[in-house]
């Protein structure tokens, strides 16, 4: 877009804005005059009527004549004659209805429609001496209406609403018809002095077109007028100047950046293998901060293949290494599907971790979901290895979340982007603990603490690592329960507040509930046995239902 036409988009709305709205004020301004005029002389010629017929009957009253039908006619007559002499136009109709609705007097035809005499009566109850607007004989109009006792009359004087508001549409179209003149004129004194201010600016935007394409820095813009555009012309050549001086040495600058790119491209197309995309962003952002650890919140999972001893003894090396590459291949992407960061391989286990070097809310869930992929995948995994006639792979995943030490760690020569951290152990003791526990994913309870209520859970045990004494629960998770399992699992659950409560009679019969629904469930048979164990032998004071394990 021009500098033209920016000066005119930018200028031209505050010129149009301000004559609408200097328009707009004066078309309020008067059309609120005369409407007030209107309306008043409307109410005027109303009570000028309603005093006439007050004369009228006072007259009636005076000579006793009230009760005569006659002379009360004769002064209905007199009022329809003085409705007639104070209408002003064709369109202006009096007309009077008595209580049933039906016109006793009219100052020319009023057809009046069965459904437009119901609305009148209707509206004439909550007129209160306001002007109000109702249908007669199918036409709009504005009705001014007052109630005439000693007739039981309601008068209404009325005017099409067109007529009524004449003069305020003629105003209307007057001040458009100026609107547009004057925007009309302001936009063709707009278009002159954009043009006036912008010819020089175009004429350097020419002679820099022309270098630009000839690449001949030579190229100069004549100098017009004495003003801001002089001045720009004149530093424009003094620029161009400077520039044919420094060209050779901007063409080597870019050629050296040209290189620069080019490596930092390849450096990061090789490492993007071994190291995480975000972390090498990071690096070229702040090579300096690549050495400083941090303490953060992470999620970490451990991955291990189970019998993988067994496995390896029984295949070709090559077949295991290519069994080895097809299942590390699915598992990563999962990891990585779901803003994961693959940390290592530890023979045939996977080490990862959510949380750095990019934090998100969901690393947690992220994390749990990424554990449940990754048992899925193995099932697309197994099918291939059967049709290979290769074994099948086994797997246990744990997964903990925690405060860990997290950094480049290592020396100079070489160095991993890693975690480190007691919350990094207990994640490979979950990994470990799902054999024991015969489950193919385990979570602790700091996770369960960011997952709950999302995904289905089952409390397992309170389980004292090797090496350390304070418990921790651990817990199986599902993407979602099928068949007896949802009944099972809210039972398992309640079991195990029994058990911890040391009702273990109660927890008993809840595990023996889950057996029924899930006869080969492992973890239902470990905890009946040791309920029915302590409810002979009851454990000691002070206990907290925490399973020390001896090995790792």
């Amino acid at each position: 877009m021009s500098i033209r036409s920016k000066i005119i988009l930018v200028v031209l709305p505050l010129i149009i804005v301000t004559l609408v709205l200097a328009g707009t004020a004066s078309y309020f301004a008067a059309a609120k005059g005369i409407t007030r005029i209107t309306q008043q002389f409307f109410s005027f010629k109303a009570n000028e009527l309603q005093k006439y017929a007050e004369n009228q009957w006072a007259l009636l009253v005076e000579n006793n004549y009230s009760g005569r039908p006659d002379m009360v006619q004769a002064a209905e007559n007199a009022v329809e004659v003085y409705a007639q002499s104070i209408i002003l136009s064709d369109t202006e109709l009096i007309f009077a209805l008595d209580g049933e609705g039906t016109v006793v007097m009219a100052t020319s035809e009023a057809a009046i429609s069965a459904d437009e005499r119901a609305a009148l009566l209707g509206l004439l109850e909550d007129a209160e001496d306001d002007l109000f607007n109702a249908a007669i004989g199918g036409t709009e109009r504005v009705i001014r209406a007052f109630y005439f006792t000693p007739f039981q009359w309601w008068v209404l004087l009325t005017e099409e609403t067109t007529a009524f508001y004449r003069d305020v549409d003629s105003i209307t179209f007057q001040t458009l018809i100026m609107i547009g003149a004057a925007s009309a004129a302001a936009v063709l004194m707009l278009l002159l002095l954009a043009k006036l201010l912008t010819t020089p600016l175009g004429k350097v935007v020419k002679t820099m077109d022309r270098i630009i394409s000839s690449t001949d820095l030579s190229a100069r813009v004549e100098v017009e007028y004495r003003d801001e555009t002089g001045q720009l012309a004149h530093t424009f050549n003094l620029m161009i100047a400077e520039l044919e001086k420094a060209y050779s040495q901007i063409k080597r600058y870019a050629f050296d950046a040209v290189l620069a790119r080019k490596k930092e491209q390849r450096i990061r197309q090789i490492f993007q293998k071994y190291v995480p995309k975000d972390l090498i962003d990071k690096f070229f952002a702040a090579p300096e901060s690549m050495l400083v650890g941090d303490n953060r919140v992470l999620a970490i999972l451990f991955s291990d293949i189970r019998s993988f001893t067994t496995i390896s003894e029984g295949m070709p090396p090559d077949d295991l290494v290519n069994s080895l590459n097809r299942y590390f291949s699915g598992q990563v992407d999962i990891i990585m599907n779901r803003n994961g960061i693959v940390d290592k391989y530890i023979g045939d286990a996977i080490m990862a971790f959510w949380g750095a070097p990019v934090k998100h809310d969901d690393d947690a869930l992220q994390s749990v979901l990424s554990g449940l992929d990754m048992i899925d995948a193995l099932q697309g995994f197994n099918e291939a290895q059967r049709s290979l006639g290769k074994p099948e792979f086994r797997i246990g995943i744990g997964i903990n979340y925690g405060t860990v030490t997290v950094g480049n760690i290592g020396s100079e020569r070489k160095m991993d982007y890693t975690v480190i951290g007691d919350m990094v152990n207990l994640a490979s003791r979950m990994e470990g603990l799902t054999k024991p526990y015969h489950q193919e994913i385990l979570i602790s309870e700091t996770i369960y603490g960011e997952i709950k209520g999302t995904l289905p859970t089952r409390l397992l045990d309170t389980v004292a690592v090797k090496g350390k004494t304070r418990g921790v629960k651990i817990y199986t998770v599902k993407r979602s329960l099928a068949g007896n399992e949802e009944r099972a699992w809210a039972l398992h659950n309640g079991g195990m507040e029994a058990y911890y409560r040391r009702s273990f009679g109660e927890a008993a019969a809840k595990f023996q509930e889950v057996l029924a629904l899930l006869p080969e469930d492992f973890i239902a048979k470990v905890l009946l046995f040791r309920c029915k164990n302590y409810a002979l032998t009851p454990p000691p004071e002070g206990w907290d239902g925490v399973e020390v394990m001896k090995t790792k």
